[in-house]
């Protein structure tokens, strides 16, 4: 369906378009598009591969109606009539470089539109948030490193909806207390897609069918990871994993900060400090584990010609920013002077590649980790500031930190391949992280490890996130939880916070909550600044370094649970880490949570989040919940708990009706892989119970895609509990169950069988009935039954 809007007087805006075209597309009985541009010339928009609809879908939940005095779009909900946006409310405008559009909200529970630090729930008292790029701590406020203007909305009843508006330009969206809201930004074109659930998985799903699913990581992604910028030779960075080695510390990578370059420059390591560079990488992956290094965007371009190819043959072929006068915008960053690669040329992809294969001939490097991305320059704009212009000084400015676009940054005038900076800014990021994959599959030939600080939709494709320079403060430990649900929300799941904090001291009762609450974040990295004491599990007291270990081994041993919710986040775009309200939407209560989360549909996190404590407050919604530990249940009518937490321990729960996978832990992912499993069935008061497991190599490209992989699903259904196998492959040969675990048998069984034949068994008075030394192979079916 196409229209065309024509302004009938002109408005107060610098070049104001006077006829407009929009696009109606009703796409999917659960998704409609509504896109409104210049009707007369072409505009910039959003070079994301989206899908295509041929035809207009048949029945969908939503009816959309239009008014023409004043102009504006109604869409409601079929089933209930709920009015999800009505834009009659202020006027459309649209001009060259100002487009604003309000609507009415139907209630105030507004989550997303990153990225900011905030609570999970958004404020709606005229509270303001800027979506641009930018290099700085998290602070309340202030617009951070990625751009995601995707929200999500629950309605009354437990319905949800989310909005996508297709836009990369700065913007700024004004939460209005109505309720209501108003998208304004300064270029582009209104592109929105509307997602109808009708509950917030199912907006999430929908959401990711645009911009893409997340890609499949490999396990060793998903263990510990550890890194501090300080460590001031390989030697130290040796020390710290053997250090870890010597106490069996789980760890699965090591990384590298700044630290190992010469004189701060790309694709170079220190001759002296870091000689030993190649000889410790070699070693890691003699223990099985992994090597990550930064890498940051700028290039250094005061090198003598001649002495550094990164930017001789980047000159030479074109590959950089350019001022308006056509000659390589120069910033500066850790290396001094530096130009900046054009990541929306896919020339700049190959000289990307050739840069990364030349270096990891040296230093056979396994992940990488672009920072600096957004991208940041430590002067604003360039070394000769910016042209004055409407492109650096636009006619409205969205409510940036710094004031200017180019605030520690480049200019919005430079010129790329693909656009001018006004228009890539915030996709900066976003095609670094795409580079760098595409790099890393051709040079290793395996699933790409990817941590990225600037991101932006359809990120979750090619990296992860981390949540930037947070501080060793107790308040920064509570943010990083609705930081990770947010980018839950977004489609990047591989993602977390520095454990322990960055910047500042911690001390060890902080490190050792945070360590346990980082132990489930998605993705697990304690990371420090330089200048600061260590705070790696090895440096504090045996009692600490005893309760950071314990809990990275509960980690590990959930490893097959949490790579089997990774499959079903890169298969279908299901959430990994999961706030409580969407899988409780009807309970109201759940809304505001943010100091608790699920990983899942079915495991509970609970973790200490003040000094002092030796208890804490949950929230358990309606149901059976189970202790992860010890099986011992309660069962809540929806209610607050206090929950013994000395130090040495955090809270997990097993919600009744799920099965998770769980192994017995080494001290990398390589070695727990092939440890026996134990299945823990948390049973209904109905004694049914559900889960699954998606198992592979770990690293090998599209091994779903390709056939080679084992998927199992396990159903208890009164007594009896069945182990199907819906796929199998070679690797999961190598694999036993050893132990079933059932949570909740209300009454001592008089014997098991194991496929008829009786086995022995363990009943606890706390209704929990064990069968062990089972040693089935995995990829065999198998059912148990208790009398």
């Amino acid at each position: 369906m196409t229209g065309l809007l024509v302004r009938r007087e002109k408005a107060y805006y610098p070049k104001d378009i006077q006829v407009l075209r929009m696009d109606v597309e009703f796409q999917t009985n659960t998704r409609l598009r509504i896109k409104i541009t210049d009707a007369a010339k072409p505009r910039y928009e959003v070079p994301l591969e989206v899908p295509r609809v041929m035809k207009r879908a048949e029945n969908p939940i939503y009816s959309l109606e239009f008014s023409q005095d004043p102009f504006g779009v109604l869409l409601r909900r079929q089933g209930t009539g709920t009015v999800l946006l009505n834009t009659t409310v202020a006027p459309l405008i649209f001009a060259d470089q100002f487009l604003q559009i309000s609507t009415t909200l139907p209630s105030r529970f507004l989550y997303g539109l990153g990225e900011h630090r905030s609570t999970l729930l958004h404020s709606l008292d005229w509270n303001t948030l800027t979506l641009w790029a930018r290099d700085v701590a998290p602070t309340e406020s202030f617009n951070l490193y990625g751009a995601h203007p995707f929200y999500l909305l629950m309605e009354e009843g437990g319905d949800a909806h989310g909005v996508f508006l297709l836009n990369s330009n700065a913007m700024e969206v004004a939460l209005q207390p109505a309720p209501g809201l108003t998208w304004r930004t300064i270029g582009g074109v209104l592109d929105f897609y509307i997602f109808l659930g009708p509950d917030p998985n199912m907006v999430i799903q929908q959401y990711q069918e645009v911009i893409g699913f997340p890609a499949m990581p490999p396990l060793w992604a998903l263990g510990f990871h550890l890194c501090r910028w300080g460590y001031g030779s390989s030697n130290e960075t040796w020390q710290t994993a053997r250090a870890m080695r010597n106490f069996q510390i789980p760890q699965d990578a090591q990384w590298n900060d700044i630290d190992y370059m010469d004189g701060y420059r790309d694709f170079t390591f220190d001759p002296q400090r870091f000689a030993s560079l190649p000889s410790l990488v070699e070693d890691l992956h003699k223990h099985g584990q992994r090597y990550v290094m930064i890498l940051d965007p700028g290039i250094s371009s005061t090198s003598p010609r001649g002495s550094y190819w990164p930017f001789d043959e980047g000159l030479r072929r074109g590959l950089f920013l350019n001022t308006t006068q056509g000659q390589p915008l120069i910033g500066q960053v850790w290396p001094g002077y530096t130009a900046f690669p054009d990541f929306s040329n896919t020339d700049t992809h190959q000289w990307w590649l050739e840069n990364l294969q030349r270096f990891h001939t040296h230093v056979p490097f396994d992940g990488l980790w672009i920072d600096m991305n957004e991208p940041s320059n430590f002067m604003d704009g360039s070394e000769e500031g910016c042209p004055p212009g409407e492109l650096d000084s636009p006619p409205y400015t969205p409510a940036v930190l710094g004031n200017s676009l180019s605030a520690k940054t480049v200019c919005a005038s430079a010129k790329q391949n693909a656009s001018v900076h006004y228009n890539l800014h915030n996709l900066y990021g976003l095609k670094e992280a795409e580079a760098t994959a595409s790099a890393l599959i051709q040079i290793r030939g395996k699933r790409p490890f990817v941590i990225s600080r600037s991101t932006f939709p359809s990120q979750g494709r090619y990296s992860g996130h981390w949540l930037g320079d947070n501080r060793s403060q107790w308040k920064d430990m509570y943010y990083s939880i609705p930081g990770i649900l947010s980018f839950s929300l977004f489609g990047i799941p591989l993602v977390g916070a520095d454990i322990c904090g960055f910047s500042g001291s911690t001390s060890e009762e902080l490190c050792t909550r945070w360590m346990q609450l980082g132990a489930f974040y998605p993705f697990s990295r304690n990371h420090n600044t330089q200048n600061e004491k260590a705070q790696d599990p090895t440096a504090f007291s045996p009692s600490a370094r005893t309760a950071m270990k314990d809990v990275l081994l509960t980690r590990y041993s959930l490893l097959p649970f949490l790579y089997t919710l990774f499959h079903r986040a890169h298969l279908q775009g299901e959430t990994v880490a999961r706030p409580l309200f969407f899988e409780f939407p009807w309970d109201v209560a759940t809304y505001g949570l943010d100091r608790q989360f699920l990983w899942g549909q079915s495991l509970l996190v609970t973790p200490v989040l003040e000094p002092g404590a030796d208890s804490v407050l949950g929230y358990f919604p309606q149901g059976v919940w189970y202790d992860f530990y010890t099986g011992s249940s309660v069962n809540s009518s929806g209610e607050m708990l206090k929950l013994s937490a000395p130090l040495d321990h955090l809270n997990l729960h097993l919600r009744e009706g799920s099965i998770l996978p769980t192994q017995k832990p080494s001290t990398t992912s390589n070695a727990t892989r092939g440890n026996p499993l134990r299945l823990i069935v948390a049973l209904s008061p109905r004694a049914t119970a559900w889960g699954d497991l998606f198992w592979d190599d770990g690293e090998s490209l599209d091994t779903f895609e390709q056939g080679n992989y084992s998927y199992l699903v396990f159903n208890a259904t009164e007594n009896i509990f069945t182990s199907n196998v819906l796929h199998a492959s070679s690797e999961a040969a190598y694999v036993t169950v050893d132990a079933v675990s059932f949570y909740g048998v209300q009454e001592p069984p008089s014997k098991v069988l194991l496929d008829g034949q009786e086995k022995p068994f363990s009943y606890l008075d706390n209704q929990v009935l064990t069968v062990s030394g089972l040693g089935l192979g995995l990829s065999q079916g198998f059912s148990l039954q208790w009398l």
